[in-house]
């Protein structure tokens, strides 16, 4: 079966770290979103996705020059301009000559939906496309999906208030679609499958919905980037899949040589060539490589990527650094920073809930 990954979006949520990254690129436990995403579409059969590609397409490619990526061939295809989902959608699978059932996933979302059981519901069905939904506790922040007792979609209803919502099941991100959608979808445009092609199938009554509530999180935010990271160092999605990672013993997943020497309080990650200096505390935190993190200097609840510098006597907290970025001498980063590629922290600089571009 062949995917179409929606893997365009400038990823302005998650800025500074997206100016140089697409956002779908940045690390979840050391391996690149889009290979996590990529991996749980090849587990239900899936050999081949479209990356339909838009801002800092080159980064794809320069990571998987053979379109190869998590046993999934790979085919790029890059919009010529913003052509919003369905425009996205049409565009990408008309260049990879789609021409039966195929799957949409959005490239930021990861989850454990089975996705087998939901094309078997799309097909018993017959209907032209099917939407996979998860309850969440309040939908007023989503658009929620009502069905009928067949599945068959009844409306679209956007952010309603909490006690006014028809359903708690919102919209996940995930379709099965025939080819057939694709001619819904006028050639060049922006066209939104959420507000124009799908509530043209409700009225001609050929959409349906099928709810799964495995786990499914949508990265786009600093806080939900470091959850979705933690789901997997805590254990809520199972073992960390991450190639070379051994148990020390402490909850502490180590990945080849490293130098720790300092109070290391798990579960947390430390990558390869990292330094832990005497003094110096980790708790629940991922370190990535090549990281060094000095005396005196306490990062907790933290993702620090490649090559991060934690000065003496500093404090990170619920908070991300970028690769290479610096937090200085006895600077305080508090929750939820972020911190852009090569970005520094002076020394003694209180940061709070703030962004800093390198």
């Amino acid at each position: 079966m062949k995917a179409v990954v929606l893997v365009g979006g400038e990823g302005t949520r998650l800025r500074p770290l997206t100016l140089s990254t697409p956002k779908q690129m940045l690390p979840i436990v050391g391996v690149p979103m889009i290979e996590r995403v990529l991996g749980q579409l090849a587990r239900h059969g899936v050999d081949e996705a479209v990356l339909s590609l838009g801002y800092l397409p080159d980064a794809f490619m320069k990571a998987y020059p053979d379109g190869q990526a998590a046993g999934v061939r790979l085919t790029y295809a890059v919009e010529p301009q913003p052509l919003d989902t369905a425009g996205a959608v049409r565009f990408a699978a008309t260049f990879a000559g789609i021409s039966e059932t195929f799957v949409v996933v959005n490239g930021d979302v990861l989850t454990d939906l089975d996705l087998t059981s939901l094309v078997a519901f799309h097909r018993e069905r017959g209907a032209e496309g099917t939407i996979h939904l998860h309850p969440v506790p309040d939908p007023s922040a989503f658009g929620v999906v009502p069905t009928d007792s067949e599945g068959r979609v009844t409306a679209f209803v956007e952010k309603p208030p909490r006690d006014e919502a028809p359903t708690n099941e919102i919209n996940a991100g995930t379709y099965v679609l025939e080819a057939s959608v694709l001619d819904r979808i006028p050639e060049g445009g922006r066209v939104s499958i959420e507000r124009e092609t799908f509530p043209a199938m409700v009225r001609d009554a050929t959409l349906f919905a099928r709810a799964d509530d495995r786990y499914w999180i949508d990265t786009g935010t600093p806080s939900a980037y470091l959850e979705a990271n933690f789901d997997y160092v805590n254990g809520k999605r199972g073992a960390v899949v991450a190639p070379g990672l051994v148990d020390d013993g402490r909850g502490v997943l180590m990945e080849g040589a490293s130098d720790v020497e300092g109070e290391m309080v798990g579960p947390a990650v430390v990558f390869a060539g990292c330094v832990v200096e005497h003094g110096a505390r980790i708790e629940r935190s991922i370190l990535g490589r090549g990281s060094v993190v000095s005396a005196g200097a306490l990062v907790a609840d933290s993702v620090l990527m490649e090559g991060c510098h934690v000065a003496s006597d500093a404090q990170v907290a619920g908070s991300v650094m970028g690769p290479r970025s610096i937090v200085g001498q006895r600077a305080d980063v508090r929750a939820v920073s972020v911190l852009g590629a090569d970005a520094v922290v002076s020394s003694g600089t209180l940061v709070d809930g703030e962004r800093v571009a390198g």
